[in-house]
């Protein structure tokens, strides 16, 4: 056996293991992520100091800053706002009130993680539906108690319980789901993304930066627009029925049940009070932050890296205005600066000259997701010049007989397949590197579908965080996520696959006018 193929012999053991040890989480999957920086000196593949780096690369810093964002945005109930205000502008119709929480949880999925967005909506869904049934119920008891003068213990139908239970599935539901879909939109928005983005810059370090803020924002987020109308259309028809008159009420008062909803969603605004000072802040970081991303290097046009500096596209990159934000952040102050006066009298000596932050390292420590970046150095490093993903690659070389986009249609569902059963980044970790290095394939062709379908975790509750939180509320089944997911999963997957098709002409001009080096057909 040839050297070359001894050491990808070693990696593929290695990998193996981690596979097993991720797919089973008998050690916690961030633990298991640092087996390469043991096993690859010990074995011969690779140098710790090579090996180390990849944990901490510019992918890795660029997630990281992106998160300090977000923490702050939850910090300060800043997303909370924004939701409740979008929700009371749709109005409470249930056609409506399931868009609304849909939409609202996919924007803030975009920016801060699928995990927090489904812990902050979760607990604002089940408000309103405890008090849409309160008021049923206490409507249903005055019109029997009108009629007859006798109140039974539970005047409601059967019927009604029914419709109730469906309406709760399909509210909960939505949640989560939106909240995997919504991730898929921004680059930083889930973790599959940045895999994908950390696997080109190592296989192909003279990619151009093909795969950047922007460009991913032009590729994701319109098929994120189609596949949360699916998602919203299939939920309504399974748990709402077809009856649209019912279900968006046009022209029609409001019920006592709705009016029910726009109090609860109106006292939780008004707790929140006016826009603190902290709050404006924030917000104003945030969009700061988006428009220096997507202005950096738009593709079209110079971005700011290089107009305003010296060869500026070859050196910054999205992680340098995330972190810069996030500096921001620990200096910026919490309150509005009070400025002491020349009348020593008319100063508050409770005042603190110096003000807080918006930002406390406690709290960022606390709060950041650690594990996702360790989970997704391990990835890198394993990517990093082990000849494995080639290996593999070339292997697949009969493949070249069947169209391409059978192969990344078919390679998306294995994805969608491995991805119920251990989590979103370990998979787009495994996979994302072999398919890349499929002969006679553009890399981008078969690893942004499948960086998607990752992300596409609908069907068990342990699949992915956001299902586990909604499953812990006990309105659903596994059954029910089974049924309801299974169409859905698989149906988007395919309508993917399609869309992809019909705009990869696109797509392939842009790669190769700004990256021939990864042209490969």
């Amino acid at each position: 056996m040839s050297s070359v193929m001894l050491q990808e012999a070693k990696c593929a053991y290695i990998i193996i293991i981690m596979a097993v040890y991720w797919c089973t989480e008998v050690i916690p999957l961030a633990v298991t992520s640092l087996m390469p920086v043991v096993f690859f000196p010990l074995l011969g593949v690779q140098s710790s100091k090579s090996v180390c780096l990849q944990y901490l690369n510019d992918t890795n810093m660029l997630f990281v800053g992106g998160l300090i964002v977000a923490i702050s945005v939850e910090q300060w109930n800043l997303h909370k706002r924004i939701a409740l205000r979008v929700l009371l502008i749709l109005g409470v119709k249930p056609a409506l009130l399931m868009l609304g929480f849909m939409i609202v949880t996919a924007f803030l999925s975009m920016w801060i993680s699928n995990t927090a967005t489904t812990a902050m909506m979760v607990p604002i869904v089940q408000a309103v539906l405890d008090q849409m049934d309160n008021t049923e119920y206490d409507v249903t008891m005055m019109e029997q108690a009108t009629g007859n003068g006798q109140v039974p213990d539970d005047p409601r139908s059967s019927e009604e319980k029914k419709m109730r239970k469906r309406v709760c599935k399909g509210m909960t539901l939505c949640v989560c789901y939106a909240a995997s879909i919504g991730g898929t939109a921004t680059l930083t928005g889930t973790g599959p993304n940045m895999v994908l983005k950390g696997q080109m810059n190592q296989l192909y370090p003279n990619n151009n930066d093909i795969v950047n803020f922007a460009s991913w924002f032009g590729f994701a987020f319109p098929n994120m627009i189609l596949m949360l109308v699916l998602a919203w259309l299939w939920l309504q028809c399974s748990f709402m029925g077809l009856n649209f008159k019912k279900s968006w009420g046009c022209g029609t008062e409001r019920t006592a049940k709705e009016k029910a909803a726009y109090n609860v969603l109106k006292a939780e605004m008004k707790k929140l009070g006016p826009i603190s000072y902290a709050e404006f802040n924030v917000l104003l970081m945030f969009v700061l932050l988006v428009l220096l991303w997507f202005s950096r290097h738009p593709g079209f046009v110079k971005g700011w890296a290089a107009r305003l500096f010296p060869e500026g596209e070859k050196y910054i990159t999205d992680s340098a205005p995330a972190v810069f934000i996030a500096l921001l952040l620990f200096i910026l102050p919490a309150n509005k600066p009070k400025f002491i006066g020349w009348n020593p009298i008319m100063s508050d000596p409770e005042q603190p000259f110096l003000s807080a932050p918006l930002l406390d390292w406690n709290v960022v420590q606390r709060k950041m997701p650690w594990s996702i970046v360790l989970l997704l150095g391990g990835g890198f490093a394993l990517a990093d010049n082990s000849g494995l993903s080639a290996w593999l690659g070339h292997q697949m070389t009969p493949l070249g007989s069947i169209p391409p986009w059978a192969i990344a249609t078919v390679l998306s569902l294995i994805i969608a397949v491995f991805t119920e059963c251990t989590s979103n980044v370990a998979t787009a970790t495994l996979f994302l590197p072999v398919f890349s290095s499929m002969v006679r394939i553009h890399p981008l062709y078969v690893m942004l579908p499948g960086t998607l379908s990752a992300s596409f975790a609908f069907m068990l509750p342990v699949a992915t965080p956001p299902n586990a939180i909604v499953f812990s509320y006990g309105h659903i089944r596994v059954l029910d996520m089974l049924s309801i997911a299974f169409i859905l999963k698989y149906g988007e997957n395919l309508l993917l696959a399609e869309c992809f098709q019909s705009t990869w002409k696109i797509l392939w001009a842009v790669t190769t006018t700004l990256c021939p080096s990864v042209t490969r057909c």
